[in-house]
Parts: C-alpha cells; structure tokens; sequence
C-alpha cells in the first residue's frame, strides 16, 4: 500500500511515539512573528534556555506594521512594544529579522515561498493560523499557539496529533471571473467550517496541477477555515520551477538532486486516503461570504440564505449573521453597498493577484463613496509591481498603494474599519470585530470581485465587467 505526502513526511520527521500517543515531530523551518513570539522568548529567557536551532528560525514583522507612516516610536505603545522586542529578542537569541527597512520584510506567509525558505517535504511551523499556505510547495505546515512556539524555539520539535487525510478533488476547467479563491470558498462553503477538524486536506485534480504557485497558495491559505490542520498540494514541475533560484532553494547539482527527493515525496498512486471528495471546477462561480464566517457564503448570482435553509442546529446562528451583517433571507447580495474595498492579506496580495485587479481597473476610477487600499505582502511584491507600473495604475484609479504588511486583514495597526462600514477583502476572515472595528463587517472574495466593487461601489459579479470589456 502507498503513502500519501503526509505520511511520508511525517515519518521522516519523527523522532519518537510518545506515551499519549502523540508524535514528537522535528520540525524544520520556524517562522516567527511579533505577535505570538514575545512571550515564548520570555519564557525561554526565564528558565535560561538558549534557541535550539536558530539557523531554523527566521523573524519578519507584519501584524502591527503600520502600511503608511513608519515613524518610530509608533503612535501604538503596544505596537511600538511588539516590534521593540522582536528585535530585542532577535538579537539576543541570533534569530535572523526581516524588519522595517529590510528588502525582505513582508507577511510572514509571503515572504517565506517567495524567499526560497519554504521548500517540498519540509515540516514548517509559525504562530499564526494560516501557516498551512506553505503547504503548496508540498511542505506539512501548520499554525501553533504561543506556548508551543516556546517549546519549538527550545527543541525544535513538538509534540501533536496524527492527522487523517482527506484528497479533495478538483477536475474541469475554471470559467472566466472564476478565480482559486472561489475554489476554496466553495469547499468550504460545501464541506463547512468545522469539516477539516482532525484532517489534512491535499488539493489535487486537473484544476490544481494547471494552477500558479500564487493560486496553490490561496486555496492552501485557507485550509484552516474549513478547520484542516494542514493543506497541501503535491510537488511537481511548477513547484521545481518556482523555486529555482530562490534565495534559499538548493543551487547546481544540489537542486536537481532536491528536485528527485521531491518528486518521491508525492503521495503514491496507490496511496489510501481516509475521505475523498470531488469538486467540478467547471460549476463554479465566483463566491462571496454574507456572513460571519468563510462557510456562510453563496454564488455571486445566488440570493442569501434564510433561516429555514439550515438545520435546526444551525439556524440561530444563521440568524444572528443575517442580523449582525444586515441581511435577510432571499436577498440578493449584488448592489450591496461597499464602503471599503482591501486588496491584500497572506491569502491574496502576491503579484499574480495585483495583476488581476490592476487589468481590471486600469481606465476606471474608484467611486466617491469608497475607501480603497492595495496593501502588497511583501517588499519583494511591491518592487516588483511597482517595476511593473502596477502601482500608477492602482493610484490613477483612485486606490492608495500602501507598504507591506497585513493591514485591513485584522484590527492590528491603524488600517482599520470604522462603525459599520462593509468591506469588499480578498482577506480570509470575516469574524465580528476582524478589521478592527466591532460593528464593522466584511464581505470575502477574489481580488477581481474586490476590484469591480471598488469601481462600482456595490459588489457585482465580476463576470460581467469581463464581459462588458471584451465587447467593448
């Protein structure tokens, strides 16, 4: 009987079973942050102990980042003491930063593929939810809490439970206006929130192997959202390519013979998986969240759900989104007015995606009514867009361009919504409170959905302005 990816992968990394049943697993890339590493530094500091493998462990900064006014001291004393002891912490323990004026700075699910950090068959780790993006280079990666980033940075291992793996499926071609962002809402839509609990999730199928990088590292992005530990795609002739003459990938000889160990990571042909579930890419239509959570979301063309559409269990939940967002049942969502319009976060703010809502734009102004800001994940993307002139065409529209960071994503630093504005965010949450405001709410689509809001001042089905360009 073959092995999936995770299998292989996680037993390389084992160093022992222990007693609970757990694995003590290796880990081989930390990925730290200002928000989650304070503490755990402490703590190690405290007891005397020494970062095992710093060589392992690399630092950016980008909750808190400020994407406008980078003044130090900043104006937020917490902020201001979050980034003060990460490089604190850096310099004492040898941990390398990509700090504020670095070239590299960026999100920390960014900066790592596009550095050459992330490679196939990798165990990666950070304190931060959306770690398993990783996973769409062929890596097992995963989010940890503060006391676990503790215990990495003191022994390079953790200690956690096996997973089952579910291979979901995705076959056919995807239809113009049709983006991987709505694949993975649709599966979470289909799957639900809490679908993915004890799971790793390998993205496969026809759709995905023609997919980018960038659109591998969307759908992985958001594989906890359907509540999958890990997300992964498995390595092939696109990963190798889009890491070749990275910073940190394997030059020469010592490449090619990665690109062979790589390839026989891959999750064998007659590998069991524990579920499998198959999506036809060609269906779908571009997804959008009415509600107060990823899975609580509907086609562009499809009215919002009432009440008695759910299960008993579900409805006063159902309820208290429909009432907090400002909804009823059997509403249409098109012409919902837009207040903010976010393209960014760890999930949609690569340059592939700025491309996308630049070609949209280009020619059209924002409308009065709308705030719109581009916010690139990383000092890398930014050069690179601006060496393309995709910031003239952003700002000749009428949206700020904005440094790296995740800004609107989460309420913090001061890109923040303001009472109940509604935000069109190519982000991946839309809980109560999420962009920093708690009235604030947050409607979730692709960066081309995001663009043609920000144009119209509504939400609209992005297929249509597709559309209307080809005629005109």
């Amino acid at each position: 009987m073959g092995k999936t990816l995770l299998q292989k992968v996680w037993d390389a990394h084992t160093v022992r079973v222990l007693p609970t049943g757990q694995t003590q697993l290796f880990i081989g890339l930390h990925l730290v942050h200002e928000v989650t590493s304070p503490q755990a530094f402490a703590e190690l500091r405290a007891r005397g102990w020494k970062v095992r493998f710093p060589e392992r462990t690399f630092a950016t900064v980008d909750h808190i980042v400020p994407t406008r006014d980078l003044e130090r001291p900043f104006a937020d004393q917490m902020a201001e003491a979050m980034l003060s002891a990460l490089e604190a912490n850096c310099r004492e323990f040898g941990v390398p930063l990509y700090g504020l004026g670095d070239s590299h700075q960026g999100i920390v699910h960014v900066i790592g593929p596009e550095l050459g950090l992330t490679q196939p068959g990798m165990t990666i780790a950070c304190g931060d939810s959306h770690t398993s993006t990783h996973g769409a280079v062929g890596s097992v990666a995963f989010g940890i809490g503060t006391s676990q980033v503790r215990d990495l940075l003191a022994s390079q291992c953790l200690a956690l439970e096996p997973l089952k793996v579910r291979r979901i499926n995705v076959e056919g071609t995807l239809r113009r206006g049709v983006y991987a962002k709505d694949v993975i809402l649709e599966i979470i839509r289909q799957l639900g929130v809490k679908g993915g609990v004890g799971y790793a999730y390998e993205y496969a199928g026809s759709t995905v192997a023609r997919m980018s990088m960038d659109e591998r590292m969307t759908i992985c992005n958001m594989s906890i959202e359907g509540g999958a530990r890990v997300g992964y795609v498995n390595p092939d002739e696109t990963t190798f390519a889009f890491i070749e003459g990275r910073p940190f990938a394997p030059a020469g000889d010592a490449f090619d013979r990665a690109c062979q160990w790589w390839r026989s990571i891959a999750s064998d042909p007659d590998a069991a998986f524990d579920d499998e579930v198959e999506i036809d890419a060609s269906r779908l239509a571009p997804v959008i969240t009415w509600g107060l959570n990823p899975g609580q979301s509907i086609h562009v063309d499809e009215r919002i759900p009432g009440p008695d559409a759910y299960q008993s269990n579900e409805r006063p939940m159902v309820s208290e989104a429909l009432s907090f967002m400002g909804f009823t049942g059997g509403q249409a969502i098109t012409g919902t007015k837009i207040d903010v319009a976010f393209l960014g976060s760890c999930t949609n703010s690569r340059l592939s995606d700025l491309r996308e809502a630049a070609r949209l734009v280009a020619g059209q102004k924002v409308a009065p009514h709308v705030k719109a800001l581009v916010v690139p994940g990383s000092q890398g993307v930014r050069t690179a867009a601006e060496q393309e002139g995709l910031h003239d065409v952003f700002r000749q529209a009428g949206f700020e361009w904005r440094g790296a960071g995740c800004s609107l994503c989460l309420g913090m630093n001061p890109d923040k919504l303001t009472g109940r504005e509604i935000c069109a965010s190519s982000s991946n949450r839309n809980f109560k409170g999420r962009m920093g405001s708690p009235t604030g709410r947050t409607l979730l689509m692709s960066p081309a959905m995001v663009a043609a809001a920000a144009i119209a001042g509504e939400v609209v089905d992005v297929r249509r302005v597709l559309d209307a360009a080809l005629t005109a």
